[in-house]
């Protein structure tokens, strides 16, 4: 278990690559309660082979005719980091409003690096912690248990 004290009217967001929660504390520091205010998805994610084309490409060397494979793209990483970058813009947009002044992010690894390449500097500035887990498929009473110990002290 995490411990994270969180105020009053601080954000938490809970992403991954495909879905991303959007929560707002209308408790305390002691006893935190999350809210739902939005909730955000990619929809339906393709297959890999509906997604590209074509086999990956070759490249020769003009000085000796060698030849060398491409890598093959990953559609779905790339999709996935759309995904996080449209989830900062619509936080940016949020905190430009002035809504946000304390930010919670809870993201695997790699989508919390995304995110955080993301968010304008302002908003990088109002985050108070970074937790690198994936807790998209638990329910908001579970991640508030798991952050902030269920108003245990």
């Amino acid at each position: 278990m995490i411990k994270i004290d969180l105020p009053n009217n601080a954000w938490v967001l809970v992403g991954d690559g495909r879905k991303a929660l959007v929560l707002r504390n209308e408790g305390d520091a002691v006893f935190p309660n999350l809210k739902t205010t939005d909730a955000l998805t990619t929809g339906r994610m393709p297959p890999t082979a509906e997604m590209g084309s074509d086999r990956p490409g070759r490249a020769v060397q003009s000085a000796d005719g060698r030849r060398s494979g491409m890598d093959q793209t990953d559609w779905h990483e790339m999709a996935e980091q759309h995904f996080a970058n449209d989830v900062a813009r619509a936080l940016d947009a949020r905190h430009a409003a002035g809504e946000i002044e304390k930010l919670v992010v809870v993201a695997p690894p790699r989508t919390l690096a995304e995110l955080r390449h993301s968010f304008s500097d302002g908003l990088r500035a109002k985050v108070i912690a970074e937790v690198d887990k994936d807790m998209t498929k638990h329910p908001v009473y579970e991640i508030e248990r798991l952050l902030f110990g269920g108003g245990k002290k």
